[in-house]
């Protein structure tokens, strides 16, 4: 069924002008490979950058009358902007030297220009605050840390949201036992699905949890785009992201573009995890994203026989690193079944046992890191002093 949609496709972007006056789209070769899954398409166009604007009505001219195919309810057309093959960014031109002259048509030079400062980040109507939750590799549990730690600031009376921005592998609705697709408003809007006060979006809701996500970087962006900027968040005090494993582009461009309050960096004890962690916690800082702290995951086990305990990856890494960078120590979260079994059954502790122990880790690590959002954005209201 999906290949003789996938023709349809093509036959209607065949029968559609670019709005650049060049012809269709499909005969210049501009369609990337389309992907459908659960009633949605996904594709992208390629233009030259400078045609970017001009093409975005044009794409969602294509998704309204892709969505009207029979068993395809909804498209997601992401644009590509790409700089022609050969080109380069202008030079700026040589510095003169005092008393060269000025060659003709040329205005004379009135010293340096003032450095550019960069274009703000927009925001997200209704959302205060946006806290990543990241690490520099896989399987440290950086899913059900941030699942528990927004659920810590929700327990003290705010309100949440999660955003699974692991395109790849989405676990928040596992975690938070939600199953089913989000609703829409308008047409286009999502509604989030709740669970245990806390609002979410995962690409999870919207694609079977075994079909494998092959897109390339342009259509991950653009799905993050459309489930953080059209879903109906509402009023929120922090959304908090679960952020795909690595520093790859997606991090990096999510990174980017999103106006993020903090990251919180995961780790587990040993030496490998902590090397991954700090590119992580690298890339963060290069693009001006405050560190809030690092957790060390996985940092112990309590044997529940004899109540002796054990560092099986190590201990202290975490702190040790945090130290060394100068960056928060958010806390230690150990080894324990509880954990585990709460989050397989999708009934994280931070619910299911609010007044229990491992509840009370992770309520400590939210509370350190609104702590620290707090003295951020203390320290961006202060005034600046210049000196001339």
């Amino acid at each position: 069924m999906s290949e003789a949609q996938k023709t349809h496709i093509l036959t209607i972007l065949k029968g559609m002008d670019a709005p650049d006056g060049k012809g269709d789209v499909v005969s210049r070769a501009m369609v990337s490979d389309i992907f459908i899954a659960d009633g949605k398409a996904f594709f992208s166009l390629s233009v030259p950058a400078a045609e970017a604007e001009r093409f975005e009505p044009f794409c969602r001219s294509v998704e309204a009358a892709v969505a009207g195919i029979a068993g395809i309810s909804n498209a997601l057309v992401a644009l590509t902007a790409e700089r022609p093959a050969g080109s380069a960014p202008p030079r700026p031109e040589p510095a003169r030297r005092p008393g060269e002259a000025i060659r003709q048509g040329e205005a004379p030079a009135t010293g340096p220009a003032p450095p550019r400062k960069p274009s703000p980040k927009p925001g997200i109507p209704g959302i205060a605050r946006i806290v990543a939750v990241a690490s520099g590799k896989g399987g440290v549990g950086k899913s059900t840390t941030a699942v528990n730690l927004a659920l810590g600031f929700a327990a003290v009376g705010m309100k949440v949201g999660i955003l699974d921005a692991d395109i790849y592998g989405p676990s928040i609705p596992r975690l938070l036992n939600l199953k089913g697709k989000p609703r829409t408003s308008g047409g286009r809007t999502m509604i989030p699905l709740e669970a245990y006060g806390l609002k979410a979006m995962s690409m999870g809701f919207l694609v079977d949890e075994e079909t494998p996500m092959i897109w390339r970087g342009p259509m991950v962006m653009s799905a993050l785009t459309q489930m953080l900027r059209e879903v109906e968040w509402g009023e929120l005090d922090i959304l908090v992201v679960d952020m795909p494993p690595g520093t790859g582009d997606a991090q990096l461009t999510m990174a980017q573009n999103v106006p993020l309050a903090g990251a919180v960096i995961v780790s587990t004890p040993q030496d490998l995890a902590l090397i991954d962690a700090r590119k992580g916690l690298a890339m963060f800082q290069k693009v001006e994203v405050p560190v809030l702290g690092i957790v060390e995951n996985m940092s112990y086990f309590i044997a529940p026989d004899t109540g002796h305990r054990y560092d099986i990856f190590g201990h202290g890494g975490a702190r040790e690193e945090a130290a060394r960078l100068g960056v928060p120590f958010l806390g230690e979260v150990p080894i324990e079944m509880a954990i585990r079994e709460s989050s397989d059954s999708g009934q994280p502790v931070v619910a299911s046992d609010s007044d229990g122990p491992h509840a009370t880790i992770y309520k400590d690590i939210a509370a350190r890191a609104l702590a620290q959002l707090e003295l951020g954005a203390t320290a961006s209201q202060a005034p600046e002093i210049v000196f001339e």
